[in-house]
């Protein structure tokens, strides 16, 4: 085990996934998100909500951790996007980054979906 790496990831371990269904920017983050990956994830946020597409789904079924400033940065992608009429939709979330969504009670302020095609609107 990598001790130095514990908890932490350096940015290439982190890559972001991005597709538009309709109204909706779709992003899948893919492996670590903590303070050393948190911009690969916030730039393409800020990107979509720059862009005017304010329903964001991430579908957390690829992200294997997630600290406190991940956390943060989809707070503030969620504040941005119900500030412009939209939202911050989870789904696929593997246990251990659910708990840190559970252990902070972010769980409550995000609509939370068992599947990507549930969080897809109709």
């Amino acid at each position: 085990m990598d001790r130095q790496h514990i908890g932490s990831a350096q940015p290439a371990r982190l890559r972001v996934e991005v597709r538009t269904v309709g109204a909706t920017e779709v992003l899948t983050p893919v492996g670590e998100l903590d303070h050393h990956t948190a911009e690969v994830l916030r730039a393409p946020l800020d990107h979509a909500l720059d862009a005017g597409r304010s329903r964001l789904v991430v579908d957390c079924s690829r992200l294997e951790f997630c600290d406190s400033t991940g956390l943060n940065v989809l707070l503030g992608a969620r504040l941005k996007a119900d500030a412009a009429g939209g939202g911050v939709h989870l789904t696929g979330m593997r246990p251990v980054v659910a708990r840190v969504f559970e252990i902070t009670g972010a769980d409550v302020v995000f609509t939370v979906h068992a599947s990507l095609a549930a969080a897809l609107p109709d």
